[in-house]
């Protein structure tokens, strides 16, 4: 199917490869529908395929914001780090470290330093080399080492920092060069549903880490958690490179008429084999620029809800480990429905020339930004109401995934060949976001030791383009500031001072 003209004119007639008859478009678009299998399909599979590999890796990931829980002796807030203990916390058969919280933010952000660091290297060599090798490959070492874990935090909390940076670079690997795979498996009017789906696994990986973690924790001690979630990953290994290939062309399983489908769809796209990379086009490029600046502010308010919602319930309600696993991962829930909901609702406004590519794309973008903001600074106020923070937890999730519909995948828009490259570089861009955002959330409950004001601050985000985030900063940071000054006075009186503040 050659797609050479702008879907909507029917006078305007074009070949279909499936069947080699000439077709109006209107009558070709039915036709290819019912020829070539759609959500049964192979390339549906693959995509199946990747969302599970997008769900462990983001289990493996966020599997210690629930155990950390469990794994510190909160009691003691400033002993030595990485001492161990033989008291049980609430019948939960494991040893507890007396971590620091400033050493538990910098536990829970290693993972994004080797996310970080990896990101333009593997951007770059993903349309180069084989992207199943180094999904496979990366893949199979982020298990490894989930299932290191926890002998490495019985050696010494520098060990554990290690085993999460590099975990953290190897699930870089495996978070950004499977965007490869739509340059050559998704045709142009498919892209946000394999892409939606895919991607939803990020979504859903967190939901079942924090739904099971807590009966684990309590049932066979926090260690297992990390040991199902790396053989799982080991598992999933094997079945990637029996299933997966890089391109359709080379694939045994794949019909005839779906290669043809896909391969003749993008035949403008992947006729030529990737150039050099225009890297002074790309510094210079706005659309560039802002894909780069908007997964900065996804990553900023996606991270925090990721790493420190379970610490935030268990600060305002007061619930047991179970009952935080469950309530955590509630909004991740909503948030993989609401994403898998985007990608076939961008490509229905595409399909049916409601809005061009570009409106599509800013609408979610908007929406993704905007209404996880109000919701989250809405929270602070709901502290007394249970139904209430979980309600607004819900909407925050919920509604930043219409991001996925937007600037998470307008890079393959823009510059399909060069895709790669574009998504490694503002998913570099979103994890300094989501580093700087973990790392600044655990040094102020150091020094504010109030989740609450500390969610109030970070929260206030997605709205850098609007005129009102000026206000909302500054009402934060008046906030802080009186907090910070009470603080001092505290303390400077019982030191024998009489401040004068």
């Amino acid at each position: 199917m050659i797609y050479g003209a702008k879907l909507g004119n029917p006078k305007k007639s074009i070949l279909c490869k499936v069947e080699r008859k000439v077709f109006t478009e209107e009558e070709e678009i039915t036709f290819c529908s019912e020829s070539v299998p759609g959500f049964c399909s192979f390339r549906y599979g693959l995509s199946f395929l990747v969302h599970c590999c997008n769900v462990i890796t983001t289990a493996q990931r966020t599997c210690l914001n629930l155990t950390m829980v469990v794994m510190v002796n909160s009691t003691d807030p400033h002993g030595l780090p990485n001492t161990s203990t033989k008291k049980l916390l609430d019948n939960i058969k494991n040893p507890v470290y007396n971590w620091s919280p400033d050493i538990q933010g910098i536990i829970l952000s290693s993972t994004f330093y080797g996310f970080v660091i990896i990101q333009v290297p593997v951007g770059y060599f993903s349309g180069i080399y084989s992207t199943k090798k180094m999904i496979g490959f990366a893949l199979c070492l982020s298990s490894v080492l989930s299932l290191l874990i926890p002998p490495a935090a019985g050696i010494g909390v520098a060990w554990v920092i290690v085993c999460r940076a590099v975990q953290g670079a190897a699930q870089g690997i495996v978070g950004t060069a499977q965007f490869e795979i739509y340059v050559k498996w998704a045709p142009p009017l498919e892209r946000g549903r394999l892409t939606s789906m895919s991607t939803s696994g990020f979504l859903l990986g967190p939901f079942i880490v924090l739904l099971v973690t807590g009966v684990i924790c309590e049932s066979l001690g926090w260690p297992m958690v990390f040991y199902i979630f790396g053989a799982c990953g080991c598992a999933l290994c094997l079945l990637w490179f029996i299933l997966f290939y890089d391109d359709p062309k080379d694939h045994p399983c794949i019909s005839i008429s779906e290669k043809e489908y896909i391969t003749s769809s993008l035949v403008q796209q992947v006729s030529s084999s990737r150039q050099s990379l225009p890297i002074k086009a790309m510094l210079k490029s706005l659309p560039v620029w802002a894909i780069s600046i908007g997964s900065f502010t996804f990553f900023w308010s996606h991270i925090i809800m990721t790493l420190y919602t379970p610490l935030f319930i268990n600060s305002t309600l007061r619930v047991n480990i179970k009952e935080n696993g469950f309530l955590s991962s509630l909004p991740y829930l909503f948030a993989w429905i609401c994403g898998n909901l985007v990608g076939q609702l961008s490509d229905f406004f595409l399909t049916r020339n409601i809005l061009s590519v570009i409106a599509v794309r800013k609408l979610f973008t908007a929406a993704g930004f905007l209404l996880p903001a109000i919701f989250g600074v809405c929270l602070p106020h709901l502290s007394s109401s249970f139904y209430g923070i979980v309600i607004f937890l819900i909407l925050v999730s919920a509604t930043g995934s219409f991001c996925l519909g937007g600037v998470l995948i307008n890079g393959l828009d823009i510059a399909p060949r060069y895709f790669g490259f574009i998504k490694a570089c503002s998913t570099l861009s979103g994890m300094l976001g989501g580093l700087i955002a973990s790392t600044l959330t655990g040094l102020i409950l150091r020094q504010v030791r109030n989740i609450q004001t500390c969610s109030y601050f970070s929260n206030i985000n997605c709205i850098e383009k609007d005129y009102t985030q000026e206000r909302l900063q500054r009402r934060c940071q008046k906030e802080m500031t009186y907090e910070f000054l009470h603080h001092m006075k505290i303390n400077l009186v019982k030191s024998g001072i009489s401040p004068n503040l």
